[in-house]
């Protein structure tokens, strides 16, 4: 152990030190105002961001890099040398567990981390913390399904921008046995009964569909959609009534428009149960088995905490106080159990600080949801077939930012966090692409406004329908492709980063 784990230097009138647990969206939109801010703090603030890899990756463009239509270093940047910078202390390695009461020797809050590279990987330290913020994302569970994933399994995926290279790899070998004059069926979906991130699988299907037609060789393609959605434009969203050319419409109905007009088939309400090479094994609502045979497959896995553990001043495992069974983090949210129909928007957290201590916060995915926003299903079996709450891109810069201002504001004296950022009290805005092409492009366009539905403001439909609408098209593709140059622009803070949208 290194002599980090003394008491923080802010209890003796040093620098208040704030360690953030993660360097992905949330995390790292965190670290970006918490050190714009500090030039404005009455005591000096020291940021250490502990992060297991060493590259930042703009997850929402990983499905170009899967279908060879960007590098990775279009979508990742070393984190080192912008934190170094900006004067940020980087710990390469990942959080092992929490000792919010200080103990074994230590007087004051500190995580135990381990280092993932150079000479010290595999070892342990201890870091000192005044408040901490828990943004470490998800565990990418795979194992949750036989079969499932690119490292013991038969599946690609897009969640990482190594799973993403190669994903095309695979992706290219069957564009090849095509050209052949073979014929291959391709599955994009998710790859569990409770995932969520739908999105990010919606938008790899299309590119597929859209890279097969680029090819000539779509006739010769079955492209088959496989969720865990109630319906097609659910993404755990509980879906949407959305706004378009006038008329207002089920999101249901917009979804299947899009498979329809590109002829991809969809199977709903199923939960994969295994992967065998070459055959998926999944179960739908009505308890039925069923096999679908495929020659390629990216399938999204279900999320979980990343696994880190918490101890009292005298050692006792507390993980169950700071943690939900998920392994997601508690905050202000109302986790009392309750049937569907007495769900509120009001259980949803805003301040994202942890009830049991004041100094600590969790945002992005790694804050645990209340309940799911889409209704809970069960098979007749018993496996539960329902996505979970998405909790990425706008809502979790928006949190991040809210966090970072109260922490910020708690050190000048506040007495408690000073910004909320609740997802039933915010919209969000997706632009999903469908096909990367500066003249045959397109993208989908999409706003929900709040995220979690709000049947007590607006009763007819959870939502503000003249804030919640969809349309596709090319205009639609030119901001996506322009949104990803400004927030990688945006998140190596360059010059002026600050004046660009979150």
């Amino acid at each position: 152990m290194s002599g980090e784990a003394r008491q923080s230097s802010a209890k003796a009138g040093g620098p208040v030190r704030i360690v953030i647990l993660g360097a992905g969206i949330s995390g790292h939109t965190a670290t970006r105002y918490l050190t714009r801010w500090r030039r404005k703090s009455s005591r000096p603030m020291e940021i250490v961001v502990v992060s297991p890899l060493p590259k930042w990756n703009f997850i929402p463009s990983n499905v170009w890099v899967g279908v060879g239509q960007m590098r990775e270093d279009q979508v990742t940047f070393d984190l080192a040398e912008v934190y170094k910078r900006i004067g940020v202390t980087f710990h390469q390695a990942k959080a092992i567990s929490i000792h919010p009461e200080g103990g074994d020797g230590a007087a004051g809050s500190y995580v135990t981390i381990e280092w993932t590279s150079g000479d010290r990987a595999g070892q342990q330290d201890r870091v000192a913390y005044d408040y901490l913020i828990n943004a470490t994302g998800p565990k990418l569970n795979f194992g949750a399904t036989e079969g499932l994933g690119p490292d013991n399994g038969h599946t690609v995926s897009v969640c990482t921008a190594k799973h993403a290279l190669e994903a095309n790899d695979k992706l290219q070998e069957t564009i090849e046995a095509l050209r052949k004059g073979e014929r291959r069926t391709l599955v994009v979906g998710t790859g569990h009964g409770t995932c969520t991130c739908q999105g990010a699988a919606f938008e790899y299907i299309y590119n597929v569909d859209h890279v097969l037609r680029l090819a000539g060789v779509r006739d010769r393609a079955r492209l088959v959609w496989i969720s865990n959605e109630y319906e097609l434009g659910d993404f755990g969203m509980g879906g949407s009534q959305v706004a378009r050319g006038g008329y207002v419409t089920n999101a249901k109905v917009f979804a299947e428009s899009l498979m329809v007009e590109r002829g991809v088939e969809w199977i709903v309400r199923a939960a994969v149960r295994k992967v065998e090479p070459g055959k998926i094994h999944y179960e739908t609502l009505d308890g039925t088995m069923h096999e679908l045979e495929f020659d390629f497959a990216m399938l999204i896995p279900p999320f979980s905490g990343v696994g880190v553990k918490a101890f009292d001043s005298a050692g006792a495992d507390i993980t169950a106080t700071l943690f939900a069974p998920s392994g997601f983090m508690k905050v202000d949210a109302d986790y009392t159990p309750r049937p569907y129909a007495e769900w509120s928007a009001k259980d949803w957290p805003s301040t994202y600080q942890n009830p049991t201590y004041g100094n600590l916060f969790s945002i992005g995915i790694a804050f645990a949801p209340p309940h799911l926003i889409s209704k809970p299903m069960t098979s007749a079996n018993g496996t539960p077939i329902n996505p979970a709450p998405p909790r990425t891109g706008m809502p979790s810069a928006a949190m991040a930012m809210a966090v970072a201002r109260s922490i910020h504001d708690m050190i000048e004296g506040a007495p408690k966090p000073t910004r909320t950022a609740s997802m039933a009290k915010m919209g969000a805005a997706c632009v999903a692409s469908t096909g990367r092409h500066m003249l045959r492009g397109s993208a989908v366009t999409m706003t929900v406004f709040p995220v979690v539905p709000d049947y007590e403001t607006y009763p007819e439909y959870g939502r503000d329908q003249s804030l919640t609408f969809g349309e596709i098209g090319l205009a639609g593709h030119w901001m996506k492709s322009l949104l990803h140059h400004t927030f990688f622009y945006q998140a190596k803070m360059n010059p002026g980063w600050w004046l660009l949208p979150d």
